[in-house]
């Protein structure tokens, strides 16, 4: 169980929006399993996983509907932009991880792409929990009055 590492790598893709509607239990980092070109239009900074989700198929863990741009150099061995990409975690992870969709009824969400220190492209991969509009109204608030204390404070002194 690998906890959410301050990678010193660059971000690719951040899903912002994974936060406010899923109540985020546990993170795991993934290795990708990606072509050439996938890794090179990476490097370049294009990629969205705005709407991808995680799935369990086959024993195997699953990037879905994430969307990585061709490379514009590729040619003909670029990549589909929409295609199916494997998660690499181990067994204990992969079991846990499936145990919790399956019987929690709870969801994986892929929080964000980014290059490790060593330069690998590795997937923050989140369990979550669905928030209720209410829980979603409450974060909101939280954070609006987070804003209007901070602003108070800045000119108060």
């Amino acid at each position: 169980m690998s906890k959410d590492k301050n990678s010193n790598g660059k971000t690719v893709a951040e899903n912002r929006k994974a936060r406010f509607s899923y109540e985020v239990m546990d993170t795991y980092e993934a290795g990708l399993a990606l072509t050439g070109t996938e890794v090179k239009s990476l490097r370049e900074g294009h990629a969205n996983i705005q709407e991808s989700y995680a799935a369990v198929e086959g024993g195997e863990i699953w990037l879905i509907n994430s969307y990585l741009p061709e490379y514009t150099q590729g040619n003909r061995f670029n990549h589909e932009p929409r295609r199916r990409r494997k998660l690499l975690l181990n067994k204990r992870e992969m079991a846990r991880l499936a145990d919790g969709v399956e019987k929690e009824g709870m969801t994986m969400v892929p929080l964000k792409i980014y290059f490790n220190e060593r330069g690998r492209a590795k997937l923050l991969l989140a369990i979550a929990r669905g928030k209720k509009l209410h829980d979603k109204r409450e974060t909101e608030k939280k954070r609006d009055w987070a804003r209007e204390k901070s602003r108070l404070l800045k000119e108060r002194g």
